[in-house]
């Protein structure tokens, strides 16, 4: 069972777990508060609590990077560009180190980050008719453009895949089917390499594995979202579930149970279980959670939690727990 933990009393739009310095952080994109939300998670309380706020005027979404010891936040902000700011451990508190190029990014959607071959990179979805999907990569300086993609699309998520040790990206937007990019070693940069299905008008992109197989879930706004796995450069359709006003389709995985979370604007988030043999996902629990924008997995220590920011409520953090049927 899903139960509510605790309430986060403030409006969000995307939640990022992340690990520095052996603590548990998370950090909240809040357009409403022009602020990037940092709370830590207090090991005696069980309880998130503030810790940091970075200013960002209209933030979507705010990306935790750590690396070689340095802990990056990604701002992506609708108006006013796009920083990148660094803890700095002599101050105890977020510098700007860098903008990100407006002409090349003007309306961000969404931040992944991966790393490959040892180099970290993000990439930024840009959901603008006029911009681009960008690719960064960090050196000593900092994180510095390192490959356009997906131009001229408005692109609404993009999502990393490492499928048989192959890096992929797999880029949604509002105009075309969801393309798939598979990394070139040799030229270090990601090539086009499909499309998934005939599905138009992708909200999101979100991919699972059982065992040895991929899955991809894909998320629309209008009409059904769908289940696919996928075999190779095939698709198949394994189920079609019911989604008017989603935004949010996010599988997690809680110790043996997959399941996955589908938002809705106009009624109820559903949870839903994976079960094995009929390869499909069943009905498990309903959430109340007004418009929400990401579903986050978080395990703290010995509590497993769900975050759900909401658009235009509180955002809730829901509890796993274990519900004994036997009395």
């Amino acid at each position: 069972d899903f139960v509510v933990h605790q309430v986060l009393p403030f409006q969000s739009v995307s939640a990022e777990p992340f690990t520095y310095a052996s603590d548990l952080y998370i950090a909240l994109a809040q357009p409403g508060a022009s602020s990037c939300a940092i709370l830590k998670w207090d090991y005696v309380e069980r309880k998130l609590r503030d810790f940091d706020r970075i200013p960002a005027h209209s933030a979507v979404h705010c990306k935790p990077i750590v690396a070689q010891d340095q802990l990056y936040v990604v701002v992506a902000q609708l108006f006013g560009g796009s920083y990148i700011y660094r803890w700095d451990t002599a101050v105890d508190k977020f510098i700007k180190i860098q903008d990100i190029d407006s002409q090349k990014t003007r309306k961000p959607n969404d931040i992944e980050a991966f790393q490959i071959e040892g180099d970290w990179y993000f990439v930024i979805a840009d959901s603008s008719k006029a911009g681009s999907t960008s690719l960064y990569r960090l050196n000593q300086n900092g994180f510095y453009s390192h490959q356009a993609l997906h131009a001229w699309h408005r692109d609404t998520d993009v999502e990393y895949v490492e499928n048989d040790g192959k890096p992929r990206l797999i880029i949604s937007s509002s105009s075309q089917a969801p393309v798939i990019y598979q990394w070139n070693r040799g030229q270090k940069q990601f090539t086009p390499q499909g499309e998934v299905g005939e599905m138009l008008d992708v909200q999101m992109v979100k991919h699972f594995k059982v065992k040895r197989d991929q899955f991809l879930c894909l998320s629309r706004y209008i009409g059904d979202s769908k289940v696919v796995r996928w075999e190779g450069q095939r698709f198949i359709e394994l189920q079609t579930l019911p989604s008017r006003g989603s935004m949010v389709m996010q599988p997690f995985l809680v110790e043996q149970r997959q399941y996955l979370a589908l938002g809705s604007d106009f009624s109820f988030t559903h949870v839903y279980l994976w079960e094995e043999e009929k390869q499909k996902f069943v009905k498990f629990q309903e959430l109340s959670v007004q418009a929400p924008r990401a579903f986050r997995y978080v395990p703290a220590a010995d509590v497993q939690l769900l975050l759900a920011p909401s658009f235009k409520a509180n955002t809730l953090v829901y509890r796993h727990v274990v519900v004994d049927l036997s009395l």
